[in-house]
């Protein structure tokens, strides 16, 4: 006989939907969202175009990664994940963009944002911060402007150049890609949470 759907627990972020009937298989499925998500950060890293003319900070897919996985995973999988994918970076694991690794490059900056972005935009969506279009477009504006805030400093640090060279190189550019990444991911997360309540509804 099924519950009724006031019994139903309902999940905070789409992570929390994948089942796990012990504490010990939570931590198990946990352990290996953690893993699979920071290999993810890492692959999409090395989709990857630099145009020294423009900037020496890549064009990449990781901010798209690291939002959706923010989103999916919570604060907690997504502080894990995105620590593991930056500590693991800094000690040698060539993952960064093109394969790079440690700190002594100017976007080093935009993978400590990373982290704070993941967590920030975790801890909204297990709140409903990504039930709606508009909600998640918030997000994803939300998570963009903390990554920029964080690689465009470290970027003018390492390259020496002033604010606005810093802003011209580290934020201009990017802006049409992010709105176009922003879209997707404000239809997509909506969409993946209407095809979970039409599935829950019909329990």
């Amino acid at each position: 006989m099924a519950a009724p759907a006031a019994a139903i627990s309902a999940p905070g972020v789409l992570a929390d939907l994948l089942p796990a009937s012990t504490r010990a298989r939570a931590v198990a499925r946990d352990a290996v969202l953690v893993l699979g998500g920071a290999a993810a950060v890492g692959a999409s890293a090395q989709v990857a175009i630099t145009v020294p003319q423009i900037s020496p900070v890549p064009f990449v897919l990781t901010t798209f990664t690291v939002l959706l996985l923010g989103a999916a995973y919570g604060p907690l999988r997504a502080g894990l994940t995105l620590a593991l994918y930056l500590v693991a970076g800094m000690a040698g694991v060539p993952w960064f963009t093109e394969g790079a690794s440690g700190f002594g490059f100017p976007s080093f900056g935009y993978i400590i944002g990373f982290l704070v972005a993941g967590v920030a935009v975790g801890w909204l969506a297990g709140r409903g911060g990504d039930r709606t279009v508009l909600k998640t477009a918030g997000l994803m504006v939300l998570g963009n402007v903390i990554m920029y805030a964080f690689g465009t400093p470290y970027l003018a640090y390492a390259t020496g150049v002033g604010a606005a060279q810093a802003v011209e190189w580290g934020i201009t550019p990017y802006l049409i890609g992010d709105a176009i990444k922003l879209v997707f991911a404000a239809l997509l997360l909506p969409g993946a949470w209407w095809a979970v309540n039409k599935f829950r509804s019909q329990d």
